[in-house]
């Protein structure tokens, strides 16, 4: 399989294709876990900015959306393992009835608290799927990277009250961030694969008025793809001075949980979420 630019292996063919049956299929595989771990994680922050800021509906953007998988675990309250049996159950059916299912789906189990999601992605496929599936409400579909959004999507990004990901800090940068945050200073909550530095983030963000605390505990990604990548993610660690012993080094790729908040105590919202109890780390 190819390499990409950070060092792991590249997964893009599973983010374009039409619907998520080889996305759930090929990290099923691979012991994909981060947004199950992540899931209590945002509840309680989307809790807490409605607390905070009187807001009933607050609008979620998941950068790095892909399929929508933050959003349908919070919206049908699943689990990414009935995920997998629901996307392998689902081989013989045809994308349409495949889109047909998956919104009935979302319309029976739906919570109903009232969470707005957007997805941001640069796949628009996924994104196409995410939308037509009921677990988005609006998509983006962008590379903030290499340039400002459109007026368009700046009216969207002005309504975002949190943004979450799961993985794609380390391929977007602060350039991405910070371009999100001038629209509307909205909470942020990243998981950060440990081979990154959230600082160069932070220290940008900050110069919007946001502070920022990185959460206690490390949070398992998935298993290595192969002995080849497992040696390349150790180098990488190696030349960011970050000990993999008893993590990475036993075969599976870790994450840190950081939050970012604007003109507030991200140190206060980092202590409620400490205060929820850690996943097994196994």
């Amino acid at each position: 399989m190819p390499w990409d630019s950070t060092g792991k292996i590249s997964f893009d063919h599973i983010y374009t294709e039409p619907d998520p049956r080889a996305f759930f299929g090929t990290l099923r595989r691979l012991d994909y876990a981060i947004p199950q771990q992540a899931k209590a994680y945002f509840a309680q922050l989307i809790d807490e900015y409605r607390a905070d800021q009187d807001v009933k509906k607050p609008t979620v953007l998941d950068l790095g959306c892909s399929y929508g998988v933050n959003a349908a675990l919070h919206r049908c309250d699943t689990s990414m393992e009935r995920l997998y049996d629901h996307y392998a159950n689902g081989e013989s059916l045809s994308r349409d009835d495949l889109i047909a299912h998956d919104r009935r789906m979302a319309e029976r189990l739906d919570g109903g608290d009232g969470v707005r999601f957007i997805g941001l992605d640069t796949s628009a496929p996924a994104l196409d799927y995410a939308l037509s599936a009921g677990f988005i409400d609006e998509a983006i579909h962008a590379d903030l990277e290499s340039g400002d959004p459109t007026e368009e999507q700046r009216a969207l990004l002005a309504e975002v009250d949190i943004v979450i990901s799961t993985g794609c800090v380390g391929y977007v940068t602060e350039k991405t961030l910070v371009r999100i945050a001038r629209e509307s200073r909205p909470w942020m909550a990243h998981f950060v694969l440990r081979m990154f530095s959230y600082e160069p983030v932070a220290a940008s963000l900050a110069e919007l008025g946001y502070e920022t605390a990185g959460i206690d505990g490390v949070f398992r990604q998935r298993k290595f793809a192969s002995e080849e990548e497992r040696t390349q993610i150790l180098d990488n660690l190696s030349v960011a001075g970050v000990d993999p012993r008893g993590l990475e080094a036993d075969g599976r790729l870790y994450a840190r949980l950081y939050v970012s908040r604007p003109n507030g105590s991200a140190d206060g919202l980092a202590a409620v979420l400490n205060a929820l109890p850690l996943l097994d780390q196994g």
